[in-house]
């Protein structure tokens, strides 16, 4: 599918909970990051600080659309892209700041997930394969104390340097969305609260055919757990909850069952630690420095 015409706005979707000031660098870094028109839709889940709506007031191109609670992030993107029926649209955390031109990148290349930057600099592993027993068991287990082990390297593919290439699955934190591929498969499923409906909305489209691809020549900064710092152990419990549903549901059948409660008690006790341990709850940490990154895959692929 090509691009949208330079004169038809991006729709780019924002599920926003009490986001504080964050919202308006992302609002604010988006003037920089394409020449496009833009809308943006908040798609709100009930915040009660004010910015979603300080944000509409400055800026006319943001639309709040109140989803009437707390209904997950995947049910509010599904809210905030009704009405779209092809093109594209950018779907992205309310903490995320877009590097210049970094959209157009995106667009200009036709693919769907960006590098994604961590305020300290580190290259976050945003294009994964899709998560597998063998890998996700060494990963959970682990990663938090060996996060170089050969587990966590399969899945996050860190032993890579940065390049174009088709990956599993795309970080949900920033996502350029085919609108009529996304639809094809009834968009993202609601019944993950949080964390995992990116993993799963790409294992249905693989599925599809639709193929998913890494442009780490556009660049953008994610800050990053917003929701874990706030309820800490509602979010791991939230977390441990979709990775079993995931998971589980790779394995349906009757003679899968015994598998499916070892994933449960595996997943419930790692939760379990997670909760006193800080080190566990935090996962593996980042393998690469994210310096030059965009720069330096744009120089390659035009070489």
């Amino acid at each position: 599918m090509s691009a949208p015409p330079p004169t038809v706005p991006l729709r780019v979707v924002a599920v926003t909970y009490s986001p504080g000031e964050v919202l308006e660098g992302f609002v604010e870094s988006l003037a920089e990051a394409t020449t496009r028109p833009v809308e943006v839709v908040l798609a709100d889940n009930g915040s009660t600080d004010g910015a979603p709506e300080r944000a509409v007031a400055r800026h006319p191109h943001v639309r709040l659309l109140r989803t009437g609670g707390n209904i997950g992030y995947g049910a509010a993107v599904n809210a905030g892209m009704a009405g779209l029926t092809d093109g594209y649209a950018l779907v992205a955390n309310p903490d995320v700041r877009f590097d210049p031109g970094s959209v157009d990148e995106l667009l200009a290349v036709a693919t769907v997930g960006p590098a994604i930057r961590t305020p300290e600099g580190e290259l976050y592993p945003s294009a994964r394969d899709l998560p597998r027993l063998s890998t996700g068991a060494g990963h959970a287990l682990l990663g938090w104390a060996w996060p170089g082990n050969p587990w966590t390297a399969r899945y996050r593919r860190e032993r890579e340097a940065p390049r174009e290439r088709p990956a599993g699955w795309l970080s949900g934190s920033c996502l350029l969305v085919d609108v009529a591929a996304f639809w094809s498969v009834g968009g993202f499923d609601p019944g993950y609260f949080m964390y995992f409906e990116d993993v799963d909305l790409a294992e249905r489209l693989t599925r599809r055919g639709w193929l998913h691809v890494y442009a780490p020549s556009a660049v953008v900064e994610h800050e990053g757990g917003h929701a874990t710092r706030r309820q800490p152990h509602r979010m791991q419990r939230v977390h441990h909850t979709s990775a079993l549903r995931y998971l589980s549901g790779q394995y349906p059948l009757r003679r899968h069952a015994p598998l499916r409660l070892a994933l449960r008690a595996g997943l419930g006790g790692r939760m379990l630690v997670s909760n006193v341990s800080g080190r566990v709850a935090a996962g593996a940490r980042f393998q690469r420095r994210a310096e030059g990154v965009g720069r330096a895959v744009r120089r390659r692929g035009r070489s």
